[in-house]
């Protein structure tokens, strides 16, 4: 499949600017950000306070390590409204993620903050092959999830014809594609899996299909799945990397021409890496955790927001922006078994190697006496799936042993039949945690 390469005038100038312009812009808009944050958000103006610094204090883009972090703790202790930067009457949107602890966390969008989502998201889409006049199939949520509209809006302003399908309705979902026949979809990896396998029961080859590029975002996917993706469907699989916090989908995004990590757009989101544990902003290269502050944002700017996210900051190549290695965990989903650090997306990668298995798969974890205990549940193959029992117990006994010789974890590998792991329609659930709290 050809892969489209940009020409110069393609691009945004600050695409191709240089490094020096680029960090010039940075500070002038960081130093608005946070005296816009002091001024109007009485939460930073107490933690600004509590830290002993002061707008004032920023004279470099370094100097930002001074000034705190912010969590989702602090959203859900500022709920609904308490973060805000401007009057309410001033949102002209709100979004809300779903919270853990029953309050959501809730973010807003001046008119002004919307025109730039929607220019970040179609430059996203632009950077993953798009062009004015695809047609492009939006299968992420929409509603209070920021996938949906934040695809939508960028896909119009780019000037794609949308279909705002979004999740559900697997069997819908593949009746549009074959008969409006969309250049692109955007949508959660593990669900164009579901698409995929829809197509496949209808009696579609999910390769004969139109799509020509998917943009994958809202979960972390592994190279392997990837590689499934593109194999299964023939298309490209680009990723895309944003959370509702910052603005939502298009805080970075894998070029088309590159697939080598997301291209962080920079005019609008500083980026940093930290140790986790201990707070210090690390050297590029180094992996920790990814912290932003947005740039322009002015409903709800966040200042060095911890994402939990992990993964490294790398040097620029298609672009003029420095990019973030593909995200494949995150902090807080990061499970110790036994004293051994354990993420979904190291099992993926092991379940993705062995080709009679398919990417379905759940974690659990028990602690029935003194010690943790994990089972994987899988989906078998169907050729697999009809085999002997001896060939299936061989399969769950190769995943055990790869499990515990690569990631250094003892689990017990359950099988399940064809359709037996549920199916999701947005991010996937990989964890099912049933350790007494």
């Amino acid at each position: 499949m050809p892969v489209k390469r940009p020409a110069p005038e393609d691009l945004e100038p600050i695409e191709r600017a240089s490094r020096a312009e680029l960090r010039a812009l940075q500070l002038e808009r960081l130093k608005w950000t946070i005296a816009h944050a002091y001024e109007n958000v009485p939460h930073y103006r107490r933690k600004f306070d509590a830290a002993g610094v002061k707008p004032s204090d920023l004279n470099a883009l370094e100097d930002l390590a001074k000034f705190p972090f912010t969590t989702k703790a602090d959203l859900r202790d500022n709920y609904p409204f308490g973060l805000f930067a401007v009057p309410r009457e001033k949102v002209v949107r709100i979004h809300a993620s779903s919270g853990t602890t029953g309050k959501p966390t809730v973010v807003g969008y001046t008119q002004r903050d919307i025109d730039t989502w929607s220019t970040v998201m179609a430059r996203s889409i632009r950077a993953a092959g798009g062009r004015a006049g695809d047609m492009v199939h939006v299968a992420y949520g929409y509603g209070l999830f920021t996938g949906g509209l934040g695809a939508h809006y960028g896909a119009e302003k780019l000037g794609c014809t949308v279909i705002p399908m979004s999740g559900g309705m697997t069997e819908r979902q593949v009746q549009l594609i074959v008969d409006f026949k969309p250049d692109i979809i955007m949508v959660t990896p593990s669900y164009m899996l579901a698409i995929a396998e829809e197509m496949e029961r209808q009696g579609i080859d999910p390769k004969s299909t139109s799509l020509k590029v998917g943009i994958f975002g809202a979960e972390p996917w592994t190279p392997a799945m990837r590689q499934a993706i593109e194999a299964k469907v023939g298309m490209d699989a680009i990723d895309i990397y944003g959370l509702s916090e910052i603005i939502g989908p298009g805080v970075a995004q894998e070029c088309i021409e590159t697939k080598d990590g997301l291209t962080v757009w920079e005019d609008h989101f500083y980026p940093e890496i930290i140790d986790p544990e201990t707070k210090q902003v690390l050297p590029e290269g180094e992996k920790g955790e990814l912290v932003f502050t947005t740039l322009t944002k002015e409903a709800l700017p966040m200042i060095r927001y911890r994402t939990r996210d992990l993964t490294r900051l790398l040097p620029p190549t298609a672009r003029s922006m420095r990019r973030i290695e593909k995200i494949t965990g995150r902090s807080d989903d990061m499970l110790i078994i036994r004293g051994v650090n354990v993420f979904p997306t190291q099992v993926e990668e092991l379940i993705l190697k062995q080709p009679e298995l398919t990417p379905y798969y759940m974690l659990e974890v028990t602690r029935p006496e003194a010690l943790d205990e994990l089972t994987v549940h899988v989906e078998m193959g169907q050729e697999l799936a009809q085999g002997s029992q001896q060939v299936r117990h061989e399969a769950a006994r190769k995943l055990e042993h790869n499990i515990k010789a690569y990631i250094g974890v003892t689990a017990t590998v359950r099988l399940a039949l064809p359709g037996g792991i549920e199916r999701s329609i947005g991010k996937a659930k990989r964890i099912l945690d049933k350790r007494p709290k």
